[in-house]
């Protein structure tokens, strides 16, 4: 009866992901954008909030902001407002933070997200605008500067870091479908330059609102999820505080209105403070700042330039090369790995589908193990492509290739070399043939079971000759030739 009562609720959820924009500069000042340097060393009286510094808007955050908008779908404005959003943290030390509230630079927009197995869900974006990052505060205890106590320090690199801030609808259905949007919506912004959005560096954080859809169709109390670090919290959050508000309802309770945090190591929620409401923060339009007036020229040339984005890359990896949606989804999500692979996959003799194997398990595998991204690598295409050719024609079987990769990652030379000076040529059919007929002689209680209908057992007499010949055979054709000449 429990289960039937839960199947009533519906969960309602949108996202709100902030963004580092890939700009060399702070969004109001000179000062480097910078990531792991020794605290405080890349900051001026603006980024700072001394008194009489002026702002300046930093042109290609503005740029960035309207590339992402488009690649978002949204209507572009042609005026654009900053305005101060009036907050006391130690992390603002002007005491507000420039943002955008009434004129943002984007509305309207939509994200098609991939589920898998080719089901879509349309997600709205509600608005994209621009604003400074606060600074860092760094908490530390016993083993910390603090000398015993407990506090807080503050890291002023971070502050006045360009961000852009996504808002989307409440249209997303589940956890899982949050963490595809998430997924998604960080590969499009990789894709297009925008934002390396390294969530372990800080560069996109996300929170979330979230509610139940009430049996009568009303909407439920909203709550919100703030500063989760990584897709899987992402999911895991939503589902906790989904199970939570069920609960709530379920016993007669009622929702109350709060922001609340995550926590993986309780896999819990926990309260942080009552949810502030716009008026909290007396937005009001910067005095320090024009306009940003947006041409619709420049916004064409803008759009112009827009590279293929990752929704269009997937279908057509699909589409022009067979792939399934799942190796397709892996190559997209790292745009070198994937014009790696149309290079492997458009030189001669080279099979797509067993090109993106090759790539998406076997290089990538080991370039994880290095540390290493594929633009990095010794492994060329053209290299790659040499391999699986190797493995297509029987040159080698596919255990050798395995080895032959390790030898190419290391070094970068030629696969046929490598084969060449190892010594690991596949071997000859009627080498193979004689090996077998050795193997059946020298087990042949085994040999008579294969014969007996005992199919389990072939695979003892295939890992014989596979020893014997020292991994340099097919393993296909191994059980073909032990099949064949068991009468079987």
């Amino acid at each position: 009866m429990e289960v039937q009562e839960r199947q009533t609720y519906q969960a309602v959820i949108g996202l709100e992901f902030h963004a580092h924009l890939a700009t060399e500069t702070k969004m109001f000042c000179g000062c480097r954008v910078t990531y792991g340097e020794p605290p405080n060393t890349h900051t001026c009286p603006v980024c700072l909030g001394h008194p009489g510094a002026l702002p300046v808007t930093n042109e290609k955050a503005i740029e960035l902001g309207v590339r992402a908008g488009l690649a978002l779908n949204c209507d572009i404005a042609e005026k654009a407002v900053f305005a101060r959003k009036n907050y006391f943290y130690p992390d603002l030390p002007k005491g507000y933070q420039i943002s955008q509230y009434d004129a943002p630079i984007c509305t309207g927009g939509y994200l098609d997200v991939p589920l898998g197995d080719g089901e879509t869900i349309r997600v709205g974006i509600t608005r994209l605008h621009l604003e400074e990052d606060a600074a860092k505060n760094v908490h530390v205890g016993e083993s910390g500067r603090m000398h015993g106590s407990v506090g807080s320090l503050v890291d002023f690199n971070r502050g006045g870091t360009p961000l852009m801030e996504i808002v989307t609808e409440p249209d997303i259905p589940s956890p899982e479908a949050a963490r595809a949007t998430a997924n998604h919506l960080k590969d499009i912004l990789r894709a297009i330059g925008v934002s390396e959005a390294d969530m372990e560096k800080g560069q996109l954080r996300c929170d979330a609102n979230v509610s139940i859809r009430n049996p009568d169709g009303t909407f439920g109390t909203k709550t919100e999820l703030k500063n989760m670090n990584s897709f899987r919290f992402v999911e895991r959050g939503l589902a906790r505080e989904l199970e939570r508000q069920r609960r709530i309802l379920e016993s007669g309770g009622r929702v109350e209105q709060t922001t609340l945090h995550y926590d993986p190591d309780d896999d819990e929620v926990h309260e942080l403070r009552s949810k502030e409401y716009a008026h909290d923060y007396r937005y009001f339009p910067e005095p320090d700042l024009l306009p940003v007036e947006i041409t619709p020229s420049w916004v064409r040339e803008i759009e112009s330039s827009l590279p293929e984005l990752p929704g269009q890359m997937r279908a057509r990896f699909m589409e022009q090369y067979g792939l399934s949606d799942y190796d397709a989804g892996v190559l997209i999500a790292d745009r070198d790995l994937a014009v790696f692979y149309e290079k492997v996959a458009g030189a001669p003799g080279v099979d797509p589908k067993q090109a993106a194997n090759w790539i998406t398990v076997e290089l990538r595998g080991r370039l994880n193990e290095t540390g290493m991204d594929v633009s990095g690598s010794r492994v060329t295409p053209e290299r790659m492509a040499e391999l699986i050719g190797l493995v297509g024609e029987g040159t080698i079987s596919r255990s050798a290739a395995k080895d032959v990769l390790d030898r190419v990652v290391e070094t970068g030379e030629s696969p046929t070399a490598v084969v060449e000076r190892e010594g690991l040529a596949a071997v000859g059919s009627d080498e193979l043939g004689g090996v077998v007929d050795e193997v059946i002689s020298a087990n042949p209680e085994e040999a008579e079971r294969v014969r007996g209908g005992d199919q389990k057992v072939i695979g003892f007499l295939i890992g014989q000759v596979m020893r014997a010949t020292r991994g340099n055979a097919d393993g296909g054709r191994v059980r073909e030739l032990l099949l064949e000449k068991l009468g079987t």
